[in-house]
């Protein structure tokens, strides 16, 4: 490896770290400032950790892979999920800001859903806290995996120590700095991410020297590379799509939307998180475009297509770009693992120590514990991720539709539908999940995504047991 890359890569683990020991100072002297940033994010950062939070390795390597094997009619994923995106920042960012702090000053989403339909009984907020922790450590192995992944086939070292270095530097800025210091790196890492995706494109695109541009020599190679509906049938485009309904259910997502300073800054926020969204969808379809068009005319080719980010950053940049391009892969796997840790460890906090072990806790005792809770969850993951090829992997396939279809629906109507029950919230929970399980274990997958199915599913449960059952209904209208 050139020392020039490996400078470059140390660069950006120290500024990760650096970033966690400001946040440190600034923004852990309390529970709220430590799981929420005391509610004082700007809009910008705001907008990029909710982004670099979502997207994870598979803007980098998976959404370019696909547009390279079968061209353009793979970007109905990226349309689904720009249009999800939207619908949350429209539907569930201001009315989750404005609710949670409304409702007993929510920090975590089980907290806020318990508040909402006066859960006495903990019931509903307990299953909730469940389903994150159990699930959230499964999706952490993953991040760990394609840690370990990246370092073995980038760097030539072994795959453990991927996995130490990957989770020594992410839990090291987690439980210095808190949710603080997962935005702000968030931040940083977006912009590393929409960078890498933006400039290696246009390099390649300069790089080819033909007598015509990608699009015609992507037509050269197989017309049906350039349609929008070559090979899709009408269930398949509405599968992909519906990636987009995942959004509303995603908790180190919508974590985030809690955390910006006011109501009146998310308008600015959604502009700039769409437009970071909008931009590194494109720049990914470029790659799996463009990167195909570049190393088919150099007559060139990968063992596997979802390399094709390194393999053109490998060829057309100089080491110490091709270097910060690796940190942008980094990034991505890096900013969804933590902001998964800093809400598994928050759950853990919130939902189980304050509220069944000491509910007199100190401010600076549940700080402690919630430090303590990242490092354990980041234990539990270690462990799951020891076998890379092991069973996690395709579990985290489906987790997406998992929390989809378990909250989801529920927090959509939470926020904008009064009559909804308590007992409507944990048959919505309860069936989104099952139905998910059962389409999967039933193996209908490959000819409908189970999230589409498992939303619809749960929408009609909250609706017909909150009409059933109206006594639980929440006396306050949603925002």
């Amino acid at each position: 490896m050139n020392s020039f890359t490996l400078a470059a890569v140390g660069l950006y683990f120290a500024v990760m770290i650096a970033i966690g020991a400001y946040a440190w100072r600034k923004a852990t002297r309390s529970s709220a400032e430590y799981q929420l940033g005391g509610r004082q994010l700007g809009p910008a950062v705001t907008a990029l950790a909710a982004g670099a939070s979502d997207m994870s390795g598979w803007l980098m390597l998976g959404l370019p892979g696909a547009l390279f094997v079968s061209g353009l009619s793979q970007s109905w994923i990226a349309i689904g999920l720009f249009m999800g995106a939207w619908a949350n920042w429209v539907i569930v960012a201001p009315r989750l800001r404005e609710q949670t702090e409304r409702y007993g000053n929510a920090l975590t989403i089980p907290e806020f859903l318990g508040n909402r339909f006066a859960d006495r009984r903990h019931v509903l907020r307990l299953t909730a806290s469940l389903i994150i922790v159990i699930f959230f450590a499964l999706y952490s192995a993953s991040g760990l995996v394609a840690g370990g992944k990246l370092f073995e086939s980038a760097f030539g070292a072994s795959y453990q120590t991927g996995l130490w270095i990957t989770a020594g530097v992410v839990v090291a800025y987690v439980v210095l700095g808190g949710f603080l210091a997962v935005s702000l790196t968030d931040f940083v890492q977006g912009i590393i991410m929409m960078l890498a995706l933006i400039v290696v494109p246009l390099v390649a695109w300069g790089a080819l020297d033909a007598d015509a541009g990608p699009w015609t020599l992507l037509q050269r190679i197989d017309p049906a590379l350039t349609s929008l509906v070559a090979g899709t049938t009408v269930l398949g485009v509405i599968s992909t799509m519906a990636w987009g309904l995942g959004y509303f259910g995603q908790p180190h997502i919508i974590v985030r939307f809690m955390a910006i300073r006011s109501v009146a800054d998310i308008p600015t926020a959604r502009r700039i998180g769409l437009g970071w969204m909008a931009l590194s969808l494109v720049g990914a379809c470029a790659v799996g475009l463009i990167g195909k068009a570049y190393l088919a005319y150099h007559g060139k080719g990968i063992a596997d297509p979802e390399t094709v980010l390194i393999a053109l950053g490998g060829l057309l940049l100089h080491p110490l770009l091709f270097g910060l391009l690796l940190a942008a892969i980094l990034a991505a796997v890096m900013s969804t693992l933590s902001a998964q840790l800093l809400v598994t460890g928050a759950s853990l906090t919130e939902d189980f120590y304050r509220l069944f072990v000491r509910r007199q806790a100190s401010e600076r005792e549940v700080v402690t514990v919630g430090r303590l809770s990242v490092i354990l969850v980041a234990a539990v993951a270690m462990l799951l991720a020891q076998n890379p090829q092991g069973s996690v992997l395709s579990l985290v396939s489906n987790a997406w539709a998992g929390f989809g279809a378990a909250f989801g629906p529920v927090i959509l109507l939470a926020l904008t539908w009064p009559r909804m029950t308590l007992a409507g919230a944990l048959a919505g929970m309860a069936m989104g999940a099952a139905v998910v399980i059962g389409w999967i274990i039933a193996g209908w997958s490959g000819w409908l995504y189970e999230i589409v199915p498992g939303f619809a599913a749960a929408m009609v449960a909250i609706v017909g047991v909150s009409l059933l059952y109206p006594a639980n209904a929440s006396k306050q209208p949603a925002a």
